[in-house]
């Protein structure tokens, strides 16, 4: 039956290990937004092997699960000498993962814009860096921001997935919780209520920005 007293003395030590959540959640957020657009960059390139071996790299990962490639980096590259903290190999196994989705992503924002802007960067005399920074990119990241921004969640309620690798996130604290006492409802609940009160509004945020930036 539901403790109120224990839900009480343990919510202070489940929230606590939310700051790990949130950390992993946004660094690998943001290398996944790095390593997309360099991905979307080679796929693009006139170089035949690069943009096929990019392709086939994109669906190597995409096809294979976010936990196999954790437990990869986590457990198979020390074999290799490089061994990884939990976090590292969390945000390196997230960022690297969705990358691929963001490649994507950043792939259908650049189709969308017109290929008189390619030309426009000819016609001024810009190299293809230029073109890409000062033309292509500020077109093409804004229109895809909200789905940007539902991979961003989708990664935050993946990141239980990082406990398998021993990371002391929320979800790790619970079972923790949950062999020292024996009681499992009230720390496995607030860890599904504490989802949901960050997912839920940042959905609706999420929604509201895509009106704005639609009606525009």
């Amino acid at each position: 039956m539901w403790d109120w007293n224990f839900a009480v003395e343990v919510f202070p030590e489940i929230a606590s290990a939310l700051r790990i959540t949130i950390s992993a959640t946004f660094a690998g957020f943001v290398l996944a937004l790095v390593l997309g657009l360099f991905l979307t960059m080679m796929r693009r390139s006139d170089k035949v092997i690069i943009s096929k071996g990019t392709q086939g790299f994109i669906e190597f990962i995409r096809n294979t699960p976010l936990l196999v490639q954790l437990y990869f980096i986590f457990y198979v590259f020390p074999e290799f000498g490089l061994s990884l903290s939990p976090f590292a190999a969390g945000v390196i196994g997230l960022g690297l993962h969705y990358s691929t989705y963001l490649s994507e992503v950043y792939r259908s924002g650049i189709d969308a814009v017109p290929q008189g802007q390619w030309e426009v960067g000819t016609a001024l005399n810009f190299k293809k860096g230029q073109v890409w920074r000062k033309i292509i990119i500020p077109q093409a990241i804004p229109p895809v921001i909200p789905v940007l921004g539902n991979y961003l969640l989708t990664m935050f309620k993946e990141t239980p997935l990082l406990s398998a690798i021993t990371l002391v996130e929320i979800l790790q604290t619970a079972k923790i919780i949950g062999s020292r006492s024996f009681r499992y409802l009230e720390a496995f609940t607030i860890v599904g209520i504490l989802f949901l009160v960050l997912s839920y509004p940042s959905s609706l945020l999420i929604q509201r920005l895509d009106v704005i930036l639609n009606r525009r």
